[in-house]
């Protein structure tokens, strides 16, 4: 297998006001896009052709990526004029894939963070013989997913919505958002409107009788939806808990880029990634946290699982805890913003004007 789709055409509307500028694929995790980590995994499991199926803020990819050759790649971009969903997303791109009828191409969303083994997905692939084959993964509670029973070969055996009753969580797997499609299979996908892989074209196919095959692989599996857990992605990245060939530096407690400047007794922990051109204040304490390109952390403040854009400023000994500060956005000396609260881009906190802030 040497070809790729790569789904980036989502608004990220969950991460706002992060994705206000920057599409979520293109947010900073561990010092580099999130995109450039998947893309690395890719070419690291044998993948050389990749199409990326964009649309939202689509003229940010070409000019960062431009022909992938930096990669190791071989990049082509195809946008959506209209919000086509995960299956014309994958249909609208068809007429750039070089493989044969049935031959196998990796689909993947470009949203998810993710230690899956491909090699193994594209084998299990080949050697059941599906027309799909999906990446399922195990969760504690599966509620909040689409659930993806299997038979004891592996073979998928319903596509069931959320639960609601305990009766109805008949098994802990669900979609991990990683599939091998037979070349095929993407051709029939109807054309020139929206479709969703999960709510129409798996259900039909199964109900067709096509082989779904689903390989179960519970590594490191993250959704990157939230501003919680885009932050923590990137924490587990630098820490080396989800596995990437593309981080730029080793992993450990701190990523510091280069032209960033750290005081000597500020002190980072927990996966936290100063960007370029940012400052941090003496006396700073950053844990888990990451603070984007030419951001400014004053002294004395404290940070902790939180997000900083880029340009955005931390007033001398605010304490931030579980917040999101939007690119160019200035946060007053003494302000204590805690439990998920955002900050607009470009906002103005005054000093001392915030004590406290839950999630609404």
């Amino acid at each position: 297998m040497t070809e790729a789709i790569l789904l980036v055409g989502g608004k990220g509307t969950r991460l706002r006001p992060l994705t206000v500028h920057t599409p979520k694929p293109m947010m900073p995790a561990a010092g580099v896009p999130f995109l450039t980590h998947q893309l690395a995994r890719a070419r690291a499991a044998g993948v050389e052709h990749v199409i990326l199926a964009t649309s939202y803020l689509a003229e940010v990819f070409e000019p960062h990526f431009g022909d992938g050759s930096s990669l190791g790649l071989r990049l082509e971009y195809v946008t959506e004029r209209e919000p086509l969903g995960t299956g014309g997303a994958i249909r609208n791109v068809a007429p750039l894939l070089r493989s044969g009828p049935d031959e196998p191409v990796l689909i993947f969303n470009g949203d998810i963070l993710t230690g899956l083994d491909i090699r193994a997905l594209v084998g299990t692939h080949a050697s059941s013989g599906a027309d799909v084959s999906l990446h399922l993964t195990r969760v504690e509670d599966p509620r909040a997913f689409g659930l993806v029973p299997t038979d004891e070969s592996g073979r998928v055996t319903a596509f069931l919505e959320k639960p609601q009753t305990p009766e109805e969580i008949v098994t802990d797997q669900i979609n991990a958002g990683a599939y091998v499609f037979r070349r095929s299979v993407i051709d029939s996908i109807p054309v020139g409107r929206p479709v969703s892989v999960e709510r129409e074209t798996f259900p039909d196919l199964l109900a067709a009788g096509a082989h779904l095959q689903g390989m179960v692989d519970s590594t490191y599996w993250l959704d990157l939806g939230t501003p919680q857990a885009f932050v923590r992605g990137s924490a587990d990245l630098v820490l080396g808990r989800a596995p990437s060939p593309a981080i730029p530096g080793r992993c450990g407690e701190r990523l510091v880029l280069p032209t960033a400047s750290v005081a000597p007794d500020v002190k980072l922990t927990g996966g936290t990634v100063v960007g370029a051109g940012a400052v941090i204040g003496g006396g700073a304490r950053i844990a888990g946290s990451t603070v984007l390109d030419g951001a400014v952390v004053e002294p004395g403040a404290m940070i902790t699982d939180s997000l900083i854009g880029a340009g955005a400023r931390v007033g001398a000994r605010a304490v931030l805890s579980g917040a999101v500060i939007g690119d160019g956005a200035v946060v007053g000396a003494d302000n204590e913003l805690r439990e998920g609260i955002r900050v607009w881009c470009d906002a103005t906190l005054p000093p001392g004007s915030v004590r406290f802030s839950s999630d609404e």
